[in-house]
């Protein structure tokens, strides 16, 4: 009982979403209904007209006036048929667009960790796949049914007018056929369902085996992959054709069972005539509302078909729902620094992600002064991207309090903070667009002097004037290697100049020459700012001011590397486990080797 109640309530909360998307068009959708009920009631009027053609041969009345009838509901019918099916057009499109633009809108400000948990092949679906199956439930098909419903009864009604012994043997029909059909359409629900969630996971693993095709391939892998994502493709198909199968046998119950009803009504009529019991206009007007009367039972039987995978579609685009935002402009402007303070502190924080058996952070105090170079090491799970992400406020501390600029975080619109920060990523992702627009994309408004300049900076001037469109190249279309693309997300937070530069070890994938070139532009922009980098190659912590050394979430020690070096066993352990010699007056650092990758997990 349980169960039915909830699955009633969710049916019912799915509806409800099906009629939010429409209800801003309620307005075209009633005017729609009304134009629908015009072509149904000159569909209604014409077997009328029809015997009155009949009715007037052979008499002295002439046939004019209802032949000129009949050609007039013809033309009225096209007419509004017309506007009416542009109108739900064009509604049906608008749907799908409103129905997307909320999908793209909370994807896109959502709150990290909720988006993370979901596939991205998924997410993909439910605004590619999913919106159009809204398409029709929500305008034609609501439509239809009030259209459909409406023909059904006048057609009764008006069998009632012209003879009720043959209507009494066309409502057994209709009310057996209602029933069969009626008791298919769960069945038809369920298997749309469920295929719409196999072509979700199947959009998740197909995204994640493309983006990961070097490894596949280097792995001999391809046919297991195939075999993986082909298998949630092949329970798509399997229950796509349950529900093709299922609806083919509601349609084929409608309509056969209708054209038995038309052949009984042929038979009984026939025999009726003979008897002198029935006029033969009267039959013949009966016989074209029982051919009518197949059509709207048949459009009902397909338009709750199409509610049905309506609903199935609105209720994934309510689990989407789920997924909860950020607003961004809520809260106080960072205040401006002063020279001499710290411009971000860290206060006893702790942080914990969900399900994780122990805390990324526990009880960590830091502060990050306004100028100079930071870089973070510690050893896998010490807590080191899980600052970044407290930094740039893609999560929040259990405990404890972060400021920027003497202000707490809390107080503070997220969207001002990260106003101030400039993060690139380890593997430096580019955005889909030129190279322009990737150098731009914090500041559109750049000049081309700026942007070479940003670009001359991490030496990739040249690389880009030699691309046959320059700055206007579509990244998705260069050749450009993993290098060259970090040193234009480099070259992006350059062109920015934040107050903090976030780097998770940007120099991880360039060659030496411009590396050193990237660390003179690093110690440049730390002249000017803070720059907080997660560490993992020797030059960037021989380089950096000050080197936070994490040990379990935890502030273990913290100084120049020559101070570390000569305090500190975890920090020796950890540069004597690539072989490197600690840098002295007469043999200076090795910079080409790279200390372990240690990433905390992502939120």
């Amino acid at each position: 009982m349980t169960n039915t109640l909830t699955r009633r309530r969710a049916r019912w909360s799915n509806a409800r979403l099906l009629w939010s998307f429409v209800r801003p068009y309620r307005g075209r959708l009633l005017l729609s209904l009304l134009l629908g009920l015009g072509v149904t009631a000159a569909s209604l009027a014409t077997p009328m007209v029809t015997k009155w053609v009949l009715d007037s041969v052979g008499t002295p009345a002439s046939i004019a006036g209802p032949v000129i009838v009949l050609l007039a509901l013809l033309v009225v019918s096209a007419g509004l048929g017309v506007v009416q099916w542009a109108l739900l057009g064009a509604l049906a499109e608008n749907v799908v667009l409103d129905a997307r633009r909320s999908l793209v809108s909370r994807f896109f400000r959502s709150v990290l960790s909720d988006l993370h948990t979901r596939p991205t092949g998924e997410l993909v679906t439910r605004v590619t796949s999913d919106t159009v199956l809204l398409r029709e439930a929500a305008s034609s098909s609501l439509v239809n049914l009030v259209n459909g419903t409406v023909s059904l009864v006048g057609t009764i009604v008006l069998m009632a007018v012209l003879d009720v012994p043959l209507l009494l043997s066309t409502l057994v029909a209709v009310l057996l056929v209602g029933a069969l059909t009626g008791s298919l359409m769960p069945r038809i629900a369920r298997a749309q369902r469920e295929a719409q969630e196999s072509v979700g996971q199947l959009g998740g693993l197909l995204e994640g085996g493309v983006g990961a095709m070097r490894t596949v391939k280097s792995s001999g892998a391809e046919e297991r992959e195939i075999s993986r994502i082909m298998g949630h493709a092949d329970d798509s198909a399997r229950h796509s054709v349950r529900a093709v199968r299922t609806e083919a046998l509601a349609w084929s119950v409608a309509g056969s069972g209708m054209q038995l009803a038309v052949i009984a009504i042929l038979g009984i009529g026939a025999w009726r005539v003979s008897t002198g019991g029935l006029e033969v206009s009267t039959m013949m007007a009966f016989l074209l509302y029982g051919f009518g009367i197949v059509e709207p039972i048949t459009e009902l039987t397909e338009d709750v078909t199409r509610m049905q995978a309506g609903i199935a579609a609105a209720e994934r685009l309510r689990q989407a729902e789920e997924i909860r935002t950020e607003n961004v402009t809520v809260g106080a402007p960072v205040p401006p620094g002063a020279d001499g303070e710290q411009v971000i502190t860290l206060e006893d924080v702790a942080f914990s992600y969900p399900g994780a058996s122990v805390p990324a952070l526990r009880g960590l105090t830091a502060a990050i002064p306004r100028r100079g170079h930071i870089a973070i090491i510690g050893p896998s799970g010490a807590g080191k991207s899980t600052i970044m992400s407290l930094l740039l406020r893609f999560v929040s501390p259990d405990r404890g309090t972060i400021t920027m600029n003497g202000a707490s975080y809390e107080s503070l619109a997220i969207g001002s903070v990260r106003q101030r920060i400039a993060y690139v990523e380890q593997e430096a992702p580019l955005l889909p667009g030129t190279v322009r627009d990737n150098v731009a994309y914090r500041h559109q408004d750049l000049t081309d002097d700026e942007i070479w300049a940003a670009l001359g900076a991490v030496h990739l001037d040249e690389t880009v004037r030699r691309l046959p469109a320059g700055l206007d190249e579509p990244v998705s279309a260069t050749t450009l290697s993993g290098g060259q693309r970090q040193r234009i997300a480099l070259a992006r937070v350059i062109a920015a100049q934040p107050d903090v530069l976030l780097l998770d070890e940007a120099t991880a994938q360039l060659d030496g020459i411009t590396e050193a070139a990237v660390h003179e532009v690093i110690s440049r922009i730390a002249q000017q700012g803070a720059v907080v980098t997660i560490a993992h190659r020797l030059s960037t912590v021989v380089d950096a001011d000050t080197i936070l050394l994490l040990d379990e979430g935890t502030l273990r020690a913290a100084g120049t590397h020559a101070e570390l070096l000569a305090q500190d066993e975890m920090y020796r352990e950890l540069i004597t486990a690539l072989k490197i010699a600690a840098p002295s007056e007469t043999e200076p650092a090795d910079t080409s080797r790279s200390l372990p990758e240690c990433h905390a997990p992502t939120p």
